[in-house]
Order: structure tokens, then sequence, then C-alpha cells
């Protein structure tokens, strides 16, 4: 095996949510394909489109030619547009075009992944043309696909793999977020602390310290006396931060403690990728 060390456990999350997603959507009929996801406007056969897309675009393929309809109330920014080209350009793709090319994907992403050598820090494309280092494009790639496997299992009503490899690249990936969710955007009070207690499949315990300067930062070690604090389950924690659902969908679903208006702006502000 080739790959650095550092990038193994990326590669291995997103073998293990390539593969379920391969074998969620083997046996769905035409129809089903079309099925609404948490994702805004995206449908089953729109996720794998992005995952078949983004693969491809990890592989060095050229990006297709394709003009996007002006009527897609989802799309709002420049990123939104590049993302939905790869979806838009299969939207007219039958389900076994559908499968085979998912399965040839994974073919040759997983030939890349085997025969992969290059450093962590190596410079790769990255969405929008950016380069970004190999091991933040791997990094990604297992967060946002174990995310889309969470979508297309809402919409098929099929619930696993909350604790999977790749739940867990998601748990530091969105906590790496937090500190900037609660002291810029929620605009947490300085020399505060505020408490995420989660629970369920994956459980734990972080602080967000906000200095006397305003920043932010994530502890392990709990705070006496916080300012806020807010206890939630997994799902429903990665549901709020991925912009699957609202504060007021779920709010029978968190619990807090302390300055209401504080613990009503980090919730407002909790989304942190869509």
């Amino acid at each position: 095996m080739s790959l650095h060390p550092t990038l193994q456990p990326y590669a291995d999350a997103w073998t293990h949510s390539v593969e379920a997603i391969s074998e969620l959507v083997q046996p769905l009929v035409e129809g089903e394909w079309n099925r609404r996801t948490p994702c805004p406007g995206w449908s089953v056969r729109d996720i794998v489109s992005h995952v078949i897309g983004m693969d491809c675009e990890a592989l060095g393929d050229p990006r297709p030619i394709h003009a996007l309809p002006r009527d897609l109330f989802h799309v709002t920014n420049e990123h939104q547009r590049y993302m939905e080209m790869q979806v838009d350009v299969r939207r007219h793709h039958t389900a076994p075009e559908m499968t085979s090319e998912l399965e040839y994907t994974v073919i040759r992403r997983n030939r890349q992944l085997r025969n992969e050598s290059r450093d962590p820090g190596a410079k790769v494309r990255g969405p929008l043309g950016a380069d970004i280092t190999l091991e933040e494009s791997m990094r990604y790639r297992a967060f946002d696909i174990w995310v889309h496997e969470q979508d297309l299992r809402a919409a098929l009503g099929r619930p696993g793999d909350l604790d999977s490899p790749g739940a867990y690249v998601a748990r530091d990936h969105l906590l790496g977020a937090l500190p900037e969710v609660v002291a810029v955007r929620a605009d947490a009070p300085r020399s505060s602390a505020i408490v995420f207690d989660v629970h369920g499949p994956v459980e734990f315990l972080r602080t967000i310290r906000v200095d006397i300067q305003g920043r932010g930062t994530l502890e392990t070690a709990p705070a006496l006396g916080p300012a806020a604090a807010l206890s939630l389950d997994w799902e429903t924690y990665v549901r709020l931060a991925c912009g699957r659902t609202t504060p007021e969908a779920v709010a029978d679903r968190v619990k807090t403690e302390g300055d209401p208006e504080l613990t009503a702006a980090i919730l407002r502000n909790f989304t942190v990728t869509q």
C-alpha cells in the first residue's frame, strides 16, 4: 500500500460510504431516482450525479461543457453553480446509466487510491479550480460523501451508518467550524464558554471558549458555569450543521440552558455547509 498513513482513514471512509451508496441505489426502479432528499433542490439521482462528478474531478477528468438552466431556485451563488454543473448534465440519465457510471467511477477511483503515492501536502485541484492539499481534498471527499449517503438513506427510508468511518471524519470537520459559529456568527460574549453535549451513535462533549479578543477555541475540557449549553443527538447535530433542517423543526430534539438569546443565535447560525 503506497497511500500515506495520514490519508488512509479518509480513503477508508470514502470507500465505506461509496459502497453503501452503490448498495442503496442498485435496486432502485426509475421513479425512485426522482425522490426528493434533504439536500436542498436535489433528488436521489442528483446526489449520485454529484458523487460521480466530484470523484471524476478528483480523477482529473475535465469538467463538462454545459449551460445551466436559469430556473434552478436552489442555485444562488458561484459555488453552487460549480457543484450543479455535474448534477444537471446527468438529470436525464436513466437508472442503468447512473448505476453503471457510478460503478465505473468507483473502480477508477479505487485504482487511483491504491496507486496514490503523493505526499499529503501535494497540491491538487479543488472546487472552483482552487489549489488545495491532497489531504484537504481527501478529507472533504470523505466528509461530503458520508453526508450524501445520509441524504440518500433519509430519502429511501434506509437509516444507518451514523457511526461509520465517515461519521467520525464528519464529526471532526463540523467541530472545526464550531468556533466561528459561536464566536463570530453568533457573537458570543467575550470571556465566555459554551458547551455542546452530543449523544447517540457518535458522542462527544466539547466547549467553545471565547477569549477577551472575541476569538473562539475548541476544547475538550468541560466548562463550569457556561454562558450557554446545548444538548442534542448526533443525527440532529449533523442535519442542523449541514442545512438539512431548521432549528424550529427539531426544537423538541435540542435541549438548551443558559442565555436564551445566545442559544437562539447559535442555532440560527449553525449551518456550515449545504
